[in-house]
């Protein structure tokens, strides 16, 4: 019988293939609202709520009590999600390198699969379906043995996203894991590192080929990094 019961995984960059695509819509928002912010500021947030980036970033720029704060934000905001799924639903969507040979071992070795994401339902559902993992997944987004994956968590599902274990321990819930011992999360940002070690999972794992590079993730807390998810089954072996 395996150590583990559940994997979590993120989403863009983890198990969609990501070119900094989703920092690039990011940037087109910033951008189009009159956002002045570096490419670097956007990297440290990714893996965040998409809405809290954009409340962060407004919030240093105009302060707590600025009467244009929200109205900023919303703006930003909206701007960011009509670029994100206009790329997801035209653009190709597919797969990191290992991730269904990954998938397919979970599967033999009786572990299921759930995916976390900073990504709203919305877009979420684009990518799910874009790729096919949507295949038998109910109403609640659980699935079960036959499905691809088990379980889908958007952040907003949840009362507070990475690097908070809201999702990770929202999975458990609907797949039945009770032990966060048995539980494994991976993701290729710091945020996805925290969020593991937040909901003390067995182990909290990072992959170096997404978003940050291993000098950047090797300073966070963690149980190891991995250069793709073709590697995850021999960890877990």
């Amino acid at each position: 019988m395996s150590q583990y019961d559940l994997v979590v995984f993120d989403m863009a960059g983890t198990t969609i293939h990501d070119s900094e695509e989703v920092s690039h819509c990011f940037q087109a928002a910033a951008e189009e609202t009159d956002l002045q912010v570096t490419p670097e500021r956007i990297l440290s947030m990714m893996g965040w709520s998409k809405r809290l980036v954009f409340k962060t970033l407004w919030t240093e720029t105009l302060g707590d009590d600025h009467p244009e704060l929200e109205p900023r934000i919303d703006s930003s905001y909206d701007a960011f999600r009509r670029i994100l799924e206009h790329h997801y639903e035209t653009e190709q969507v597919k797969p990191t390198v290992g991730c269904l040979d990954c998938f397919q071992w979970l599967h033999e070795n009786g572990i299921k699969i759930a995916l976390t994401t900073g990504f709203y339902r919305r877009v979420t559902d684009i990518i799910l379906s874009r790729v096919g993992w949507d295949v038998n997944l109910n109403a609640d987004y659980i699935g079960d043995s036959d499905s691809i994956i088990q379980a889908s968590i958007a952040s907003d599902m949840v009362e507070s996203g990475r690097p908070a274990p809201d999702m990770i321990r929202q999975a458990m819930f609907r797949l039945g894991v009770a032990d966060p011992q048995r539980v494994v999360k991976i993701g290729d940002t710091p945020s996805d590192l925290q969020a593991g070690k937040n909901a003390a999972c067995g182990l909290s794992l990072a992959l170096t080929n997404g978003s940050h590079s291993r000098s950047q993730l090797e300073t966070e807390p963690n149980d190891g990094l991995l250069d793709s998810l073709a590697e995850l089954k021999d960890l877990l072996k």
